[in-house]
């Protein structure tokens, strides 16, 4: 549905976002995550075409953002880290004013604006002035806006920021009903929030894509490194180290503890190609009694400090 090809912007000699490909399907929440001046509101304001890139092509559908701007934005709705509220209007004049905005009138409106305040829970607070409301409450009402023309495409940057762990929950379920009717882009400092959330994770860094992958897969393996575990009973820790350690791609064997009835092992393998059934051909081989073999996940806080650590500025 996006397909963004060599997306490069500079601002004056400095490169915030360098030479991005990436392509976003129908339906997929996608979580784009890095550092601060990573990229990430950048890569954002040009998808939306609210920032004209540089050099490169973004296409949504069948248009392209350099001839067709304005049909795009019509199929996005924007919801800013720093909603664009009017804190003196009660909420649903606030709608009602979006709702005028998209061109929406009468019964049409109405409908919208009851859709949404239920969509988005904002029932209890419809006649409350936007100023009186928590941030979490106000947030929802930045959703309410981006979503009144019922766009097919839902940009998000930072709906979280600032919001206590209650309200971060709340916002994310309502991130996550809406996803399964729309494609949602959404930007986020918080991993938990993208590893609970988003179908699929790309973290950016100094500009360029250094992952682009599902949460699971991120987590069990990062620059086609796995972390591999192994409980071996009637082994011997030396044995295990030159049989093992003899195949290609193991990089490390540890031990993990000194029980002396079962050796557990942490093993790191530095292959493209997934070890396990070699090593467990191995194992059996050797008589040794398999007690248990399993692929380590690391948590994504993990996997993004790895990533964008490698090549600090």
């Amino acid at each position: 549905m996006i397909d963004v090809q060599n997306l490069t912007k500079y601002y004056g000699t400095v490169c915030a976002v360098d030479r991005i490909d990436l392509r976003i399907e129908r339906g997929e929440i996608m979580g784009l995550l890095g550092p601060n001046g990573a990229g990430k509101t950048t890569t954002m304001r040009m998808l939306t075409g609210y920032l004209p890139p540089t050099s490169g092509t973004i296409r949504v559908k069948d248009y392209t953002i350099a001839e067709d701007s304005l049909r795009i934005r019509k199929l996005m709705g924007y919801l800013p880290e720093s909603a664009p509220l009017y804190p003196e209007m009660l909420v649903y004049d606030y709608l009602g004013f979006v709702a005028k905005l998209r061109e929406l009138r009468g019964m049409t409106a109405e409908g919208r604006i009851r859709e949404l305040a239920d969509m988005c829970g904002l029932n209890e607070v419809m006649h409350k002035p936007i100023g009186e409301l928590s941030k979490g409450y106000k947030q929802r009402v930045g959703l309410a806006h981006a979503m009144m023309s019922d766009p097919e495409i839902l940009v998000l940057d930072e709906p979280t920021s600032g919001l206590d762990p209650n309200q971060i929950v709340e916002i994310r379920e309502i991130i996550r009903r809406i996803g399964k009717e729309k494609t949602v882009i959404l930007s986020t400092h918080i991993l938990s929030e993208a590893e609970a959330t988003c179908d699929r994770v790309v973290i950016v860094h100094q500009g360029r894509i250094v992952a682009d992958d599902s949460t699971d897969s991120l987590q069990s393996s990062v620059s086609g490194r796995q972390i591999l575990t192994l409980h071996l009973q009637l082994a011997d820790f030396s044995d295990v180290k030159r049989v093992l350690g003899g195949i290609a791609g193991v990089s490390d064997i540890r031990r993990m503890d000194e029980d002396d009835d079962v050796l557990r092992l942490r093993m790191q393998c530095g292959s493209e190609t997934d070890l396990r059934p070699e090593i467990y051909r191995a194992v059996k081989a050797q008589d040794w009694i398999l007690l248990a073999f399993q692929q380590e996940r690391r948590n994504l806080e993990a996997v993004f400090r790895e990533l964008t650590q490698e090549n600090p500025a």
